[in-house]
């Protein structure tokens, strides 16, 4: 069984995915193949990765590396995207533009002015990979993506790449701990389901012991040490609206249109003990933070301790229990991104919604939800409405369509009027005209 990273260079993530692949007893006659555009991040985490392979004694795994994406994809069971185009230089384009016309983001990767340019970059990526997965990978290979925006990302490869797709993402498992932080029960006892958008999941059932405890979490967050002062926006959101979302106080206050829209106003809704519980344009400073770190530590990955692949180190990412699911039978039951179809009754059909599903010898099923919260639902909507658009301007190279995106976009539309936005997008167009092929003839003319 062939799995390949697209975008491998991701040293920690990848090294933790494949980790949490090769813990599985019968994956270790596995090939995984590296593949990514920068030569330098792909030396080094192989190096790293084969190193932990050989500590593990699996003599049978075959690990490679190619900067050549049919290569890579060539033959492969599992694809999984984890590439951020465009890099670091992009994303910071994504982020301090906007900031210029007041739209203030903490994070900038899934709607609002920076996460629908990401999207931009990103789906003809996506397309190309789907086309080589169609030509070149086994009948009925799986793709799994990790790549932010991630519903928009889902939403193309599924509905225009024609390849069957699974989104990815783990902030259901981090609320989750957060939930039973907050009732002081043990994870493992309280059983959760989550539906809505990716990064806009609401917590719709939480039970302990088969009992429903969602009504105590609003006193619960209150009077948590830390979460009462991180976690503002969502509090706010969980006591005006009913229930907690799956993600940071960072992430979610951007998707919104009340809790950015005014400078003077941010800092009462934000933490600054880490970037992700608001901080303006924190996840940037961050990501080169984390560069800076890497360039110096990368001496120490020769000498440094392999991992051990045990059961109890495997992570709570879902993409090794899928597979295991899918090529063993064994029952995974997780959170995953997939086309609605009717799943969730009250959001469009042809988006991409995230919730409960499962993994096993049967392939992927995806039970029926029914309606969202009424008040749920129409927050999810709003993105629902950007995310489409933003995927047909990034198929079709539609400028016009890519302004509205951002014009109705909740926070991009609560600070700039649509001059500003017309102009805004422009220039971002033409800062990032180096990733962004399918408006060549639009940015010439700019």
């Amino acid at each position: 069984m062939k799995i390949t990273f697209i975008g491998a260079g991701s040293v920690g993530f990848t090294r933790r995915l494949t980790a949490d692949i090769l813990t599985v007893p019968e994956f270790g006659t596995s090939e995984i193949c590296l593949q990514d555009i920068n030569s330098f991040n792909l030396d080094l985490i192989y190096q790293v990765l084969d190193m932990d392979i050989k500590a593990n004694k699996l003599d049978k795994v075959k690990l490679v590396k190619t900067t050549d994406q049919k290569k890579a994809i060539e033959g492969a069971k599992y694809v999984i995207c984890v590439a951020r185009v465009g890099g670091l230089e992009a994303f910071a384009l994504d982020v301090e533009i906007p900031m210029k016309y007041g739209v203030n983001q903490c994070v900038g990767d899934t709607i609002c002015a920076g996460g629908i340019m990401y999207g931009q970059r990103t789906i003809p990526v996506v397309m190309d990979i789907c086309k080589d997965i169609k030509a070149l990978a086994e009948t009925d290979a799986v793709f799994l993506n990790y790549s932010n925006p991630n519903a928009m990302n889902t939403w193309a490869a599924n509905t225009y790449g024609k390849v069957k797709t699974l989104g990815l993402c783990h902030g259901v498992q981090h609320g989750h701990w957060q939930i039973s932080e907050v009732l002081g029960v043990p994870k493992n006892e309280i059983d959760i389901i989550c539906a809505g958008i990716n990064h806009q999941t609401w917590y719709i059932q939480v039970k302990h012991k088969g009992i429903d405890v969602r009504h105590k979490l609003l006193e619960g967050f209150k009077k948590h040490p830390d979460f009462s002062k991180q976690e503002k926006v969502r509090i706010d959101i969980l006591e005006r609206f009913g229930y907690y979302s799956t993600e940071s106080n960072g992430h979610l206050s951007e998707y919104l249109p009340w809790y950015r829209k005014r400078q003077d106003e941010i800092d009462q809704w934000i933490d600054y003990s880490s970037w992700i519980h608001g901080e303006p344009g924190g996840y940037l400073r961050d990501c080169r933070e984390a560069r800076q770190r890497f360039e110096e530590e990368v001496k120490e990955y020769k000498t440094m301790k392999p991992l051990e692949y045990k059961n109890e180190n495997r992570s709570s990412e879902h993409g090794s229990f899928i597979i295991e699911g899918l090529e063993t039978g064994r029952i995974y039951r997780g959170h995953f991104n997939v086309i609605n179809n009717g799943v969730i009754t009250n959001l469009p059909s042809d988006c991409v919604i995230e919730a409960p599903g499962y993994a096993d010898g049967n392939g992927i099923s995806i039970p029926v939800v029914g309606d969202l919260p009424s008040p749920c639902a129409a927050i999810c909507n709003a993105s629902i409405t950007v995310q489409r658009l933003s995927v047909e301007a990034a198929i079709e190279g539609d400028a016009v369509k890519l302004k509205q995106a951002m014009l109705l976009d909740p926070l991009v539309g609560a600070v700039c009027n649509p001059p500003e936005v017309w102009k805004m997008a422009d220039e971002m167009l033409k800062a990032e005209s180096a990733w962004l092929p399918q408006y060549k003839n639009y940015i010439d003319k700019l």
